[in-house]
């Protein structure tokens, strides 16, 4: 598979989806480890448009496994984003934004 074909096909469409589905899982209180799970699934799926639209592997071990992590890294990213952003927003008395991914207890600096 050609770095053009990674990058547009996994990391920028299949990323958005990624993105996507880690923020759905967040908003949704879902814990953590579903993501992982939705990102190995989504992942089958990515293999599969890499090798029937540009004739990439279908089956390659090392070609899964760097797409499930680069997938799983953004849906993940993206889970954190947002339930940094819910804690801030549900609960503004407790707790203040510390960062893209993170919050702080009111108080504990």
């Amino acid at each position: 598979m050609s770095s053009a074909v990674y990058i547009g096909v996994t990391i920028i469409l299949f990323g958005f989806v990624a993105f996507s589905t880690g923020q759905a899982l967040a908003a949704t209180w879902r814990k953590p480890g579903w993501v992982v799970l939705y990102m190995l699934l989504l992942t089958f799926a990515d293999r599969f448009i890499v090798w029937s639209l540009f004739g990439g592997e279908l089956l390659s071990p090392a070609g899964y496994a760097i797409d499930a992590a680069t997938l799983t890294a953004i849906g993940l990213g993206a889970y954190r984003m947002t339930v940094a952003r819910k804690m801030v927003q549900q609960y503004p008395w407790l707790y203040r934004r510390r960062g893209l991914f993170g919050w702080r207890t009111l108080g504990k600096e």
